[in-house]
């Protein structure tokens, strides 16, 4: 069997399927965790939008990447602000 990984852009991987709890929790697989620097109890960012899906990030990831970051962000801000009016 071909490793899904081995054809994947340099820093990226596909860490597995997590399945959604009763209470929606998900598992954060391990290598993910070792390669991104999360413990029990870090905090995670969890970003949505309706096409493209969800997408998780730690703080420090975030930081590292605002200036893109932030302009992206703002837009699904925006979006969710008109949503709400």
């Amino acid at each position: 069997m071909k490793d899904i990984n081995s054809e994947a852009s340099e820093g990226k991987k596909f860490y597995g399927s997590v399945t959604v709890s009763e209470r929606g929790q998900i598992v954060i697989p391990v290598e993910a965790r070792k390669d991104f620097n999360i413990d029990g109890g870090d905090k995670i960012l969890v970003f949505g939008d309706i096409k493209m899906g969800l997408w998780i990030a730690t703080f420090d990831i975030l930081e590292q990447n605002m200036q893109g970051s932030a302009e992206y962000f703002r837009n699904i801000a925006a979006g969710r602000k008109k949503e709400t009016e």
